[in-house]
C-alpha cells in the first residue's frame, strides 16, 4: 500500500478545487457592494473551512499575513485534519478585493499547494517581477535588461516587431518610467488596477488573453502564486525582493531569507511539483466571473497540476440555499 503521508497530486486536486470554489461562492453577495472587507473575510472563512476538512496537515506559507496581523489563514496556520501529507499552502482567498467590490474584471480566489519546504515563504515585501509565456528559449529575457531590452528581446525571439508585442502592467505611480519606456519601444500595456497573480498568468495563453509580458513591482507573496501558476501552465518567471526600510528587511529575515540581491526564478520560488487552482469571482479574460440565475450559481475553476501539465476548466453549478 502508498504510503499515506506521499504527497498524491492527483487525489488531492480536486479537493483543492472544492476550497477554491467555496471562497468564490462566500464572496459572491458582496461584488459590486462596495466593501473590501466583508468580501474578503467572507472567503478567508470559507477557505479555511474547505482547506480544515482535507487529509492533509498544511502549514500556510503564504497567507493574509502575520499571526498578529491576521486571525485566520495567517503564515505558519495549521490546516487541515492532520492525518494526511505535510504540504506547503499559498493562497489569496480574494485576489482583487477592490474588483470585487467594484464589480470590475478579474477577481479571482486563488490557492497553490505543494510538498512541505517547496514554497518560498516570501514575505510581505514589494517584488520586481518578470515574467513570459511557454516555448522561449533560457535567456530570452531576464531582469538585468532594460524594459525596452526586454521588449526588444521578446519580438526577436517571436519573429515580430515591438510593435506587436503587449505587456501587462499594474497601475500605480511608481510604473510611470516603466510603462514611458515600454511605450517608446512601440509595443502597447494592458494596465491593470489590481490581480497580479491574474496578470502574470495571462502570459501563458498569450493567443486568448493578448498578454505577452509582465513587468513591474508587486506583493512578494502574490509572486509565488504567479510562479505556481506558471510551473502548471508553463512560461519563465523572475524575481527580486525589494526593500523601502530595515522593518521590511527583518521580515524576510525572519523568513529565512539571506540573500537580499537574489533573483528568484519560478522554479527557486516552487521548488516541487505543485497544483494550482483559481476560480473567478468577476468575468476576466482567464476565467468567467459568477453567474447568478434563479435558484442557482455558476461558477468556473482552472485546476492544473504541473506534474503532467494538465489544465482543466471546471465549471460548477450549485443551487442556492
Amino acid at each position: 500500500m502508498a504510503d499515506a503521508t506521499e504527497f498524491h497530486d492527483r487525489m488531492l486536486s480536486l479537493g483543492l478545487a472544492r476550497v477554491s470554489e467555496a471562497a468564490a461562492l462566500a464572496s459572491a453577495s458582496l461584488i459590486g457592494r462596495g466593501d473590501e472587507k466583508a468580501a474578503d473575510q467572507a472567503a478567508v472563512n470559507a477557505m479555511r473551512d474547505q482547506l480544515n476538512l482535507l487529509d492533509i496537515a498544511g502549514v500556510v506559507v503564504i497567507g493574509e499575513g502575520e499571526r498578529d496581523e491576521a486571525p485566520m489563514l495567517y503564515i505558519g496556520e495549521e490546516v487541515g485534519t492532520g492525518k494526511g501529507p505535510a504540504v506547503d499552502i499559498a493562497l489569496d482567498p480574494l485576489e482583487g478585493t477592490t474588483l470585487t467590490a467594484k464589480d470590475m474584471p478579474n477577481a479571482l480566489t486563488v490557492i497553490a499547494m505543494a510538498p512541505r519546504g517547496t514554497l518560498l515563504h516570501a514575505p510581505d515585501v514589494y517584488m520586481d517581477k518578470l515574467a513570459i509565456g511557454p516555448g522561449f528559449k533560457p535567456g530570452t529575457v531576464t531582469m538585468t535588461m532594460s524594459p525596452s531590452e526586454r521588449v526588444s528581446a521578446l519580438a526577436a525571439a517571436k519573429g515580430v516587431s515591438t510593435e506587436n508585442i503587449t505587456v501587462c502592467v499594474l497601475e500605480r505611480p511608481r510604473h510611470e518610467d516603466l510603462i514611458k519606456e515600454i511605450r517608446s519601444t512601440g509595443a502597447s500595456i494592458r494596465l491593470i488596477t489590481d490581480g497580479d497573480v491574474a496578470g502574470v498568468m495571462h502570459c501563458a495563453e498569450p493567443e486568448k488573453t493578448g498578454i505577452d509580458m509582465y513587468m513591474g513591482s508587486g506583493g512578494a507573496p502574490e509572486g509565488v502564486l504567479a510562479a505556481a501558476a506558471l510551473k502548471c501552465m508553463g512560461g519563465q518567471f523572475f524575481g527580486k525582493l525589494l526593500f523601502r526600510n530595515d522593518d521590511e528587511r527583518g521580515r524576510a529575515k525572519k523568513a529565512g531569507i539571506v540573500n537580499f540581491d537574489r533573483v528568484y526564478t519560478r522554479d527557486d520560488l516552487v521548488r516541487a511539483d505543485v497544483i494550482f487552482a483559481a476560480t473567478g469571482v468577476t468575468s476576466g479574460s482567464l476565467l468567467r466571473g459568477i453567474r447568478r440565475e434563479p435558484g442557482w450559481v455558476t461558477m468556473e475553476t482552472i485546476l492544473m497540476r504541473s506534474k503532467t501539465g494538465s489544465v482543466r476548466r471546471i465549471e460548477y453549478r450549485a443551487p442556492v440555499k
